[in-house]
């Protein structure tokens, strides 16, 4: 739940227009405190954005935007336009999931950007932000890769699906607050690596968590890592390769930062850690399965937060 300075903050938009939103043409619906305090939750930031990129990208008037969300809410997609017989069975979760990502991954792929992002916003007030990024965007972003490998899509084609639904998970960053007792993280990929999907997932999983994280993403340079380690007060180190090809590589990497800062302490993950056999830290591997994260979390690296601070 988010103050109406917090939201304000996260969305560039002033206490007076969110009011007004509200009061003159009940934009969304904020809980109350007992002492009548605003509380925003996930979805009414989601909405206040949606209604905040029409406004500003598309010049639409804020009544028109705000009676465009509340059908997107009531109504399907226009691909799902169609009626149904009343015979034809309801389709399951997995299949909504499987339909929306079919719908996203095809405007991607044909550069169609304005299209694939109303797909997503309509994801995530439909779905919510979890369900999207991990069963819908996150199996796209594989789909995206094996194209790439198997040439069924160009290095063009590649860029443009991948760093359109980047962009979604950065945005995504900024609705959490930061605690500042949880450790600094820096996320990276060794130079080289250029598949960031697990690290990306990873990251998010942290700033849900409350942890700040410094994102420098797919093939990271070693060249200026320990200046930003120092400057930044880095607590930990998030490494993530998708091949063991990368293992000698990655374990020399944190080698090296150990010695120039032997406090540190890192997460290591991503399929070549998964499958390595002869890791040289297997103390700081993660667990393969993401919904073991959070015990494996607490139990290494939150076990001195203190007490009542949500994790």
């Amino acid at each position: 739940m988010y103050s109406i300075k917090q939201v304000a903050a996260m969305l560039g938009i002033s206490t007076v227009t969110l009011r007004a939103w509200e009061n003159r043409y009940s934009a969304v619906t904020p809980e109350r405190t007992e002492s009548g305090y605003r509380l925003y939750t996930d979805e009414n930031v989601a909405d206040l954005r949606w209604l905040k990129e029409q406004v500003e990208q598309h010049q639409t008037n804020i009544s028109e935007a705000v009676r465009m969300l509340k059908v997107n809410k009531t109504s399907p997609p226009p691909e799902a336009a169609m009626p149904t017989p009343l015979t034809a069975p309801v389709p399951t979760m997995e299949e909504a999931y499987v339909r929306i990502a079919d719908q996203i991954y095809d405007s991607l792929y044909n550069f169609q950007g304005e299209r694939a992002n109303g797909l997503i916003d309509f994801g995530f007030t439909m779905y919510g932000y979890d369900s999207m990024f991990y069963h819908v965007l996150v199996p796209i972003l594989v789909r995206v890769g094996d194209a790439w490998e198997q040439g069924r899509a160009s290095v063009a084609q590649e860029h443009f699906m991948t760093h359109l639904i980047s962009q979604r998970f950065y945005q995504f960053f900024h609705l959490f607050p930061i605690y500042p007792h949880l450790p600094k993280v820096l996320a990276m990929c060794p130079e080289g690596e250029h598949d960031d999907v697990d690290l990306l997932l990873f990251s998010l999983f942290m700033r849900k968590n409350g942890a700040e994280v410094l994102y420098l993403g797919a093939d990271t340079p070693e060249e200026g890592i320990f200046p930003i380690i120092r400057e930044q007060k880095i607590q930990l180190v998030c490494l993530s390769i998708t091949s063991s090809g990368f293992l000698e590589r990655c374990d020399q990497l944190v080698g090296r930062i150990v010695n120039e800062f032997p406090n540190m302490r890192f997460v290591l993950g991503g399929q070549g850690y998964e499958r390595a056999e002869n890791a040289r830290y297997p103390q700081w591997i993660m667990p393969e399965d993401s919904a073991d994260w959070q015990s494996w979390m607490e139990r290494e690296y939150f076990a001195e937060r203190p007490p009542g601070s949500r994790v």
